[in-house]
């Protein structure tokens, strides 16, 4: 395949409208492992889990024992030592897709349309979020029932909603009301949430009426009917509230962020205007394991679950190598590696001879790095394992190049990239350069977590809709893994989410950076540089499932298979994908 490839835009594929099919994925018929003891800090993100072996009916399942809790006032950043891990390994036959598809026409990823004004109730998008109804898309906007209306009205009767139904059941009787022709549909009449609040509580009935403020004020500015809209949402301010249910949050945090951009589009705020006093960044923010982002990984399922699932990916693939080299593109603390080195340390029957971890750094942050690979240096001297740590840095990735990477011919490069390559989107030249540099390297698997969502559509109503059910499954999930009232889950909703909230929604342009794809974007992107995807091991997907049952609340963590790719959610909304690849 020749290196230059024509320039790839990620607008050019608009909403596929597609949601979760709610299919809650486990692996069943596995015996039930054992737990193995074991001395030493570890990691703090990942102490509280163990690495699982190949055969779960044999010991070696490590997991936190009653001793480790007196680990957990140590510093965040010490890894500590390990002992008598017991895992064993095997890398089973490789399994590909056929042939990558064809290369896509192109566009310019960084000029964005004109918003669209088509009206909110008319998206198909906010339909295909929308349990229990169904909407033709033709100009008559026809409602039609579907065939599992009363088993989504059922399911939500019995049990308190959540944030995402609240979301669907708003924008049902959104588009309802909206409809212009609503003769001949006989089921509204019937529908538990057609017009009526029949079986909700008075809490419930609030959070759905607000709900469908929050979607009337997003048409209005859909329609640049700024006047309107604005008295909208000035009775969304009055309702809403960044400590009450989860859905008087997210409408607080939206509603915030409508409001700015009608400040934006009406010229009584100036971009660079909105940009002052927003110096957070959550990507460098997310680097340092400052207290909030520690309660998010040890609350929150996604992340652990992801990366369990990459690091047996990469275990897999390297089985059989006894020189190692991993080139991480966002290592952020390298927690990750620890779990790696801990599988490592116990596979006797291919002794490592050495690690070697290359983090690829750009910008202002490589103190953050030289602390990882210190604290990482540790951690491999208390195992024994033979490690190096090189930092690739560069002050603009357009200048990366494979001569900047120490590769020995003897080692297995994997490629391992968690939450990276979102943040590249605006930036194309940046990333078609990343990914022709991996592909020189020849690498034996690239590993990719992202996040699923389309957040990155020129459509303003698109990326509204997709952002408030994406978000609201955060939300929901806030609500039942933390106390309301807990400062970091505060710190967690005000500078994190409402960042992403506001830079989807207000922004346009150069100034919105927050462009997450789907994994069928990720898909026509890779295959333009030779990778075909394959298809995660039984073990993988044994790990994820362990993972999240080790949390309170895991039973609501769902797995999804798209294609070869996982897809982690949260009561069926995607969260997160986990995907590998190998290079033709």
């Amino acid at each position: 395949m020749e290196d230059h490839v024509s320039e790839f835009s990620f607008s050019a594929f608009e909403d596929n409208f597609s949601s979760s099919n709610d299919i809650f994925w486990a692996i069943e018929g596995l015996n039930e492992v054992k737990k193995v003891q074991f001395s030493g800090a570890v990691d703090p993100l990942y102490f509280d889990f163990g690495f699982f072996p190949d055969d779960p009916s044999e010991e070696g399942y490590l997991l936190s024992t009653n001793q480790q809790k007196c680990h957990q006032q140590q510093s965040y950043h010490d890894y500590g030592q390990l002992d008598n891990v017991q895992l064993d390994m095997v890398s089973p036959p490789l399994q590909f897709d056929a042939q990558y598809p064809t290369m896509v026409p192109l566009r310019d990823p960084t000029k964005d349309k004109p918003h669209s004004t088509t009206p909110l109730a008319s998206l198909e998008i906010l339909n295909n979020y929308g349990k229990g109804f169904n909407r033709l898309c033709n100009e008559d906007k026809t409602l039609q029932p579907v065939d599992d209306l009363s088993v989504v009205t059922n399911d939500v009767i019995w049990r308190k909603l959540s944030t995402e139904d609240v979301m669907r059941i708003a924008g049902t009787r959104f588009i309802q009301s909206s409809s212009s022709d609503l003769e001949g549909l006989p089921f509204l009449e019937t529908h538990n949430f057609g017009f009526s609040f029949s079986g909700l509580s008075d809490e419930e009935k609030e959070d759905v009426t607000l709900a469908e403020f929050l979607l009337a004020s997003a048409e209005k500015v859909g329609h640049q009917q700024f006047e309107h809209a604005s008295k909208l949402l000035s009775h969304c301010e009055s309702l809403s509230s960044n400590t009450g249910s989860p859905v008087k949050r997210i409408v607080h945090y939206f509603a915030e962020a409508l409001r700015q951009r009608i400040d934006r589009e009406t010229g009584r705020v100036s971009p660079k205007d909105l940009q002052k006093g927003q110096s957070f960044d959550p990507e460098v923010a997310a680097k340092e394991l400052n207290p909030t982002m520690v309660a998010f990984y040890e609350h929150l399922p996604f992340c652990k679950v992801s990366v369990f699932t990459a690091v047996q990916a990469i275990i897999e693939d390297v089985a059989d190598a006894k020189k190692i080299h991993v080139i991480d593109l966002e290592i952020r603390k390298g927690g990750q590696w620890t779990i790696l080195m801990q599988a490592l340390e116990s596979r006797h029957e291919c002794p490592i001879e050495l690690l070697k971890i290359t983090a690829v750094e750009s910008g202002t942050t490589k103190h953050i790095v030289e602390d990882t690979g210190k604290r990482l240096k540790d951690f491999a001297q208390g195992l024994n394992i033979p490690f190096s740590f090189n930092i690739v840095m560069v002050s603009d990735l357009l200048h990366l190049g494979e001569d900047l990477f120490e590769i020995d011919p003897e080692e297995a490069i994997a490629v391992y990239s968690q939450y990276a390559l979102r943040t590249k989107i605006q930036q194309s030249d940046q990333l078609e350069t990343i990914m022709r540099v991996i592909r020189t390297l020849s690498p034996t698997v690239m590993v990719v977590a992202e996040i699923e969502a389309n957040h990155n559509s020129t459509s303003f109503v698109n990326r509204f809709i997709e952002a408030l059910f994406f978000f609201s499954a955060f939300f929901d999930c806030l609500e039942t893994c933390m106390k309301r009232d807990e400062k970091n889950r505060m710190i967690i909703e005000s500078l994190y989410f409402s960042h992403g909230i506001r830079n989807i929604v207000a922004e346009e342009g150069a100034e919105r950076k927050t462009r997450n794809v789907k994994i069928d974007v990720w898909r026509a992107f890779f295959s333009r540089f030779g990778m075909v995807e394959k298809e995660l091991s039984t073990l993988s997907l044994y790990q994820a499932d362990l993972v999240a049952k080790r949390f309170p609340w895991g039973s609501f963590c769902t797995f999804d298979k798209i294609g070869h790719c996982l897809v982690i959610g949260w009561k069926g909304t995607p969260i997160n994908s986990v995907s590998v690849w190998k290079f033709l």
